[in-house]
């Protein structure tokens, strides 16, 4: 079986991984003229680590990851702690894998390793599809440069904007959020000692949050700070530059854990973007083309599932298409053991962005106690699924 791939992010590679290991040849197409290293951390939990670990690169990730001992959900200013989750040892014998913070551009370097050590040629960039067609037997792929390519399916791992999911269903368009991200990475010898402790430490205030945590052995500091915005600007890369004045301003009186780590950041290594996201689809494809990842189900970041729900697609994918030819029952039955869970995701994340910003220290506390509350069910729904043995329906 012949698979084509559109687009190379932390989904479409695990795609190519998972479906290669299984013997498929792998057309994997990435407009971009190379892949470039994004400075941005992931968080990878349980259910992440059980595809990376069928792919046989979960030690490489732990070789440079970081293992934290919990989530610290915390007051703005005075750093009270509203509310905590265990992670550490008793998290990886919970869940039967650890739960790490990783910076992207290693797992992307990762993946891409093991990508070409399966087949160099997999891997085509400078080819944004521009147009998909299919018949009975066959999909064709055209490109912007005039090249097309022929496969049995196609699987559009083309995030957010997806230009496959456009073509096929042109009314599910990305949805501004009313939220605008800022991001910055510091090194961590820039911070005093003792700046903070290994954790994902996650702040909550009024309109605003802020979620910290280091990556790549501790030797940088991640922060995503996320405030209210009700228009979004014109132009929303994610990749834009913001001034270091105005990220100071809005987070001016939070704790010094996160004043300290603004401080310590370069002046031209602020940025700002909008977050969209994507309403739940009830349909994920057409015929011999599915959807993967944020082309199918863009969720804000609230929960840091992003990544993980498109390395749980790609490895349920791999299974639905073993031994089987009918490629269209096997897509059906992707989508149908992933639209759920990938919906909730969705739900609950834009759920906890308005628990997040409560603007009573009343309602916080409130909320955080109704949190613990809920128990351990809520908490075990992202690592205890493992995609490698769910049962398929």
């Amino acid at each position: 079986m012949n698979i084509a791939i559109s687009g190379a992010g932390i989904g479409g590679l695990t795609a190519a991984l998972c479906l290669l290991k299984s013997g498929y040849k792998v057309s994997l197409l990435e407009q971009a003229n190379q892949l470039s290293e994004v400075g941005a951390g992931v968080q990878c939990g349980a259910n992440a680590l059980h595809v990376l670990k069928h792919l046989g690169l979960e030690q490489q990730v732990l070789a440079s990851a970081v293992q934290p001992e919990a989530v610290l959900f915390r007051d703005f200013k005075s750093g009270q702690i509203l509310h905590q989750l265990t992670l550490g040892d008793e998290y990886q014998q919970q869940f039967g894998a650890p739960y790490l913070h990783v910076y992207r551009a290693d797992l992307q370097r990762i993946l891409l390793t093991a990508l070409g050590e399966f087949d160099a040629q997999t891997l085509l960039l400078n080819t944004q599809v521009v147009k998909v067609e299919q018949s009975n037997s066959s999909v064709t792929v055209s490109a912007r440069d005039g090249r097309t390519f022929e496969a049995d399916c196609l699987i559009a791992a083309d995030g957010i904007r997806s230009a496959v999911r456009s073509q096929m269903f042109p009314s599910a368009k990305p949805v501004y959020s009313g939220y605008q991200a800022w991001r910055i990475m510091v090194p961590t010898h820039r911070l005093p000692e003792g700046w903070m402790e290994t954790v994902t430490a996650n702040f909550v205030g009024p309109g605003k949050h802020c979620v910290v945590y280091y990556v790549r052995n501790r030797e940088l500091v991640n922060m995503v700070g996320v405030v209210e915005a009700e228009h979004q600007p014109a132009k929303d890369d994610w990749i834009s530059k913001a001034p270091k004045s105005a990220l100071l301003e809005d987070f001016a009186d939070w704790h010094p854990t996160v004043t300290k780590l603004i401080e310590a950041v370069d002046e031209d290594q602020c940025y700002r973007w909008s977050l969209n996201h994507l309403p739940p689809l009830s349909k994920w494809g057409q015929g011999r083309i599915a959807l993967l990842g944020d082309a199918a189900h863009a969720a804000l970041p609230f929960m840091a599932a992003g990544a993980a729900m498109a390395m749980e697609d790609a490895r349920v994918l791999d299974r639905c298409l073993q031994g089987t030819s009918d490629i269209e029952s096997a897509l059906n039955q992707y989508q149908r053991n992933r639209i759920k869970r990938t919906k909730t995701i969705q739900n609950d994340s834009a759920r906890l962005g308005k628990l997040y910003h409560l603007g009573s220290p009343f309602m916080r506390r409130a909320a955080f106690a109704g949190l613990r509350i809920m128990g351990q069910q809520k908490q075990d729904f992202l690592p205890s699924y493992n995609a490698n043995q769910v049962a398929l329906i």
